[in-house]
């Protein structure tokens, strides 16, 4: 919940601060965590956010294409894998038939 009030702070041109966050957080209904959010505004502290969000689309959109592909190779190893099996099962059974 902190780094989605840091994000409406952001988006509404406002600073992020302990207290900010905490009045996003309060006005929300959401418990406030005094912990969290000083950790938040610590870690905030000089990122450019924007292109932080930037970087964050751009490996969001690589993702599912490497998925993709990790998929096709992984039935590709499971095809190859149960093949495997099966010509060893039946070398197996050459040898009682």
């Amino acid at each position: 919940m902190e780094l989605r009030a840091a994000l409406i702070l952001h988006e509404s041109k406002h600073e992020i601060n302990e207290g900010n966050v905490k009045k996003v957080l309060e006005s929300a209904g959401a418990q406030v965590d005094d912990v969290k959010i000083k950790a938040l505004v610590v870690s905030l502290e000089g990122v450019n956010i924007d292109e932080a969000l930037k970087e964050a689309v751009s490996f969001a959109a690589t993702a599912p294409a490497a998925g993709v592909a990790e998929k096709k190779e992984e039935k590709k190893d499971e095809e190859e894998e149960a093949k495997a099996a099966e010509q060893a099962s039946a070398g197996l059974s050459s040898l009682f038939g």
